[in-house]
């Protein structure tokens, strides 16, 4: 199969996308700190079973445009963007996959828009619909009033993280990749730290990576974000109250396309949810064809266990089509 870029137009923006195949469009939609290339052994599997298999990069990062103003990145925008790929790419419909924020923004793709997007799946986060409150808000109750460390809170102000990741991207980049990876003994996560600290206070730089993240991997990712910065990947963050706005015409209505949710046993990301996500997800997603957890598997679901997330995905991709 032959992968080549195009160039999407989005409102005042262009957003790159990896393109391989022909037939139904399925798109990829990536989470922090990623890109198309988090795809990348998704695409040819899914091309050759018969898919039109794209991965864009989200505006803001990569070969996608990088607006500055942080509105740029609210969820209606991101949602238009994926919204102008279908269009350009699809025909009007497409089938949707996404993983860490990229699920989020899928789910909320296809919650606003059910006439082009035909069906949905998400890996690390699940739709718990819209809440009571934006999350933001809530992650500061939790956390902030009691003194702990949140990486979302510390992320609230323009600038301090970007300074942090660009003063040298490739440790930055490892030592995220490697901290919320299904491969770090018990205890490396620094759980103690203090609302105050930074980041990268304390994370792990491993002497020797994980196979799954190769020499030639990492050093993409490095230069991916050595072009683009960190403020665009950032500014998601700074939406949620915008979002929740927004999001409110649909506060009391399910997903009810064909779905799929695939997880890690070891992501610290669905921790957050609590208990029980399984059930309170299918209260929000009807159709919700499987809820997978996979064993020995971190964060980073597509890369870190490609095999066994391909299997599923092309499982469900036969199923609903």
């Amino acid at each position: 199969m032959t992968r080549h870029f195009e160039k999407i137009r989005s409102g005042d923006i262009e957003i790159r996308v990896a393109v391989e195949g022909e037939g139904p469009l399925v798109l990829m939609v990536h989470g922090w700190p990623e890109s198309w290339y988090s795809w990348r052994h998704q695409m040819t599997p899914i091309a050759r079973a018969g898919f039109r298999a794209a991965a864009m990069d989200v505006r803001g990062y990569g070969g996608s445009d990088r607006p500055w103003p942080i509105e740029a990145y609210d969820m209606k925008s991101v949602v238009s963007d994926v919204q102008a790929v279908a269009d350009a790419l699809g025909g009007g419909r497409a089938i949707l996959i996404g993983h860490d924020w990229g699920a989020p923004i899928v789910w909320n793709s296809a919650l606003v828009d059910p006439g082009r997007f035909s069906a949905v799946a998400g890996l690390a986060i699940p739709y718990l619909g819209r809440g009571k409150a934006p999350f933001i808000d809530n992650a500061r109750e939790i956390f902030t009033k009691k003194g702990h460390f949140f990486y979302q809170i510390y992320i609230q102000d323009e600038g301090v993280a970007e300074a942090e990741l660009e003063a040298d991207v490739r440790t930055g980049l490892r030592k995220i990749y490697y901290a919320l990876s299904g491969n770090i003994p018990p205890g490396t996560w620094p759980a103690d730290k203090k609302h105050g600290d930074s980041l990268l206070h304390r994370l792990v730089d491993p002497d020797v990576f994980p196979a799954w993240m190769s020499a030639e991997d990492m050093d993409y990712f490095v230069r991916e974000f050595e072009q683009s910065g960190f403020r665009g990947a950032f500014n998601r963050y700074r939406n949620f109250h915008r979002d929740f706005e927004w999001l409110g015409a649909w506060a009391e209505t399910p997903i009810s396309q064909p779905s799929l949710f695939i997880t890690g046993e070891d992501d610290s990301a669905i921790k957050m949810f609590g208990r029980d996500v399984e059930p309170r997800m299918r209260e929000w997603v009807t159709d919700l064809r499987g809820f997978h957890v996979l064993p020995g598997c971190g964060h980073w679901t597509q890369q870190e266990k490609p095999a066994e997330v391909n299997a599923l995905l092309l499982d469900w991709l036969r199923e609903i089509s």
